[in-house]
């Protein structure tokens, strides 16, 4: 075909809106910033996440069913129950956990009183190859269930992301889930966060949130785990989705478009399967942002956020409580906005950082404060963020005395405690005329403090040293108060 000639010293005219110029492209440029800043703040709903009512079988010894009421976490009898202890990654990809789990583990974390092991579980072992279940790690994880139940400890399964998956280095999604052609390129200086900014990464964890497939790949592996342990009342809940990423997408309109429709589609697919258990959903983990809200209406809810502030959350600690309270208040505001009882899943800190332990006793207080539970990152590890190293020749007890605090682990409603003081050993504990009915129990860490000896004018109560709980029974529409120190102080 000849080409047809042009007069010269003229330019060819382009049609309004071809690519490159013309007003169309400019007017659309423009509108995309009002476009997304709509999006984020226009008015949303309220969600609802339909759920089979419970059908629960007899429970575990000693490991009463747990589901939400008024606000709290409770058991069968209503008592409200604080839910502390400790993540262990045990059950993680090789290249990312850090030890082995053992029957002196369990002990010891029952022994300092603590009632609850978040486990760490991992959807690239669970579904190594898509649409098939590796039944083989599923008995894994019920094996190290049993092992803590057995000590009564509370176990969380936790489904872990780190990275998007091990294909990137990271932990979490089958080396299945990634997207062909965008080039997994680590270059930025500092190594510690090549991984969290390679295209690759963002580009399947974005596709996650943006499309469905992947999505239902991951609540069918959730619906495997809740058939397995669905009859367990051992197991707390489920913790859905571990610290949601949320770059490059922006921050609102990730939470109120993607992430919260996420958890209700997430509900409602894991409590098809298994309707007996806490379902727990997190907030984004992006500094100190905080995570933006959209009301979530659903049975046995529990709102779970980390707190690293001043740990890995610049600027380092340093001794003000004041950004670590401001978080915690911030967690606590969250969870009641959704509605929902806030469970912290992680904190933690490296004990080598300056002033660890004050960090701990900050964070600590401030949810002794507000009667909140919370799972310590973690039991073991080396160097320096477990308390037990990861050989398990050494056991940090001058820190795990600022974690091990007693406290309230179960409790009817009318009894209040103050702050636990683990470290010289004293909890006081107030009665109201109008208690609730039940027994209190109160977690005791003998392992660092040795047995309690009790003062004031509560009724009875007695040393059960194999549970590490001192039990008091109520006398009914009387009020009392006790204090619990160290036997030898």
């Amino acid at each position: 075909m000849l080409r047809r000639l042009r007069p010269r010293g003229r330019r060819p005219q382009r049609r309004a809106g071809e690519r490159g110029r013309g007003p169309v492209t400019w007017v659309a440029l423009l509108c995309v910033p009002p476009a997304a800043l709509l999006a984020a703040y226009i008015p949303v709903s309220a969600l609802t996440a339909r759920v089979p009512p419970a059908d629960r079988p007899a429970a575990r010894t000693g490991l009463p069913w747990l589901h939400t009421e008024s606000g709290r976490i409770v058991d069968e009898q209503g008592r409200t129950v604080l839910l502390r202890g400790f993540n262990s990654d045990t059950l993680l990809e090789s290249q990312n956990r850090h030890a082995d789990l053992d029957e002196r583990d369990a002990e010891l974390m029952q022994q300092s009183g603590f009632d609850v092991v978040r486990l760490p579980i991992a959807w690239s072992l669970l579904e190594p190859e898509r649409g098939s279940i590796d039944r083989g790690y599923l008995e894994r994880i019920a094996a190290t269930v049993d092992l803590l139940n057995a000590h009564r400890l509370y176990v969380v399964l936790s489904m872990h992301f780190l990275d998007w998956g091990p294909r990137f280095g990271g932990s979490g999604a089958p080396t299945w889930a990634a997207l062909p052609v965008v080039p997994d390129l680590q270059w930025w200086p500092w190594e510690s966060w090549r991984k969290h900014l390679s295209p690759a990464m963002n580009a399947a964890t974005t596709y996650f949130w943006l499309s469905p497939d992947w999505q239902a790949s991951l609540l069918d592996t959730w619906r495997a785990v809740a058939t397995r342990f669905r009859d367990n009342s051992g197991v707390a809940g489920f913790d859905l989705y571990n610290e949601p990423h949320l770059l490059p997408l922006p921050p609102r309109i990730f939470e109120l478009h993607f992430m919260w429709p996420f958890y209700q589609h997430a509900v409602e697919a894991v409590g098809a399967a298994d309707p007996n258990h806490l379902f727990i959903v997190q907030g984004t983990f992006f500094g100190n942002v905080g995570t933006t809200v959209r009301s979530l209406q659903a049975p046995d809810l529990v709102y779970s956020s980390h707190l690293y502030t001043g740990a890995l959350v610049p600027p380092a600690f340093d001794g003000d409580r004041g950004p670590v309270t401001d978080r915690v208040e911030g967690q606590a505001a969250e969870a009641a906005a959704l509605p929902a009882p806030l469970w912290v899943g992680e904190l933690g800190i490296d004990h080598r950082q300056g002033q660890a332990a004050e960090w701990a006793d900050a964070a600590l207080d401030a949810y002794d404060d507000l009667g909140v539970g919370w799972a310590w990152w973690q039991w073991r590890e080396s160097p320096n963020w477990g308390v037990r190293d990861s050989s398990g020749g050494f056991i940090d007890v001058a820190y795990l005395r600022h974690l091990a605090r007693p406290y309230l682990a179960a409790a009817p409603a009318g009894v209040h405690a103050g702050r636990g003081d683990g470290v010289s050993g004293r909890l006081r504990v107030s009665v109201d005329a109008a208690h609730g009915a039940g027994d209190v129990e109160v977690a005791w860490p003998a392992q660092t403090l040795g047995p309690p000896q009790a003062a004031g004018d509560c009724a009875s109560g007695a040393w059960d040293a194999a549970r590490a709980r001192y039990v008091v029974a109520l006398a009914d529409g009387v009020g009392c108060s006790l204090e619990l120190i160290p036997l030898a102080g």
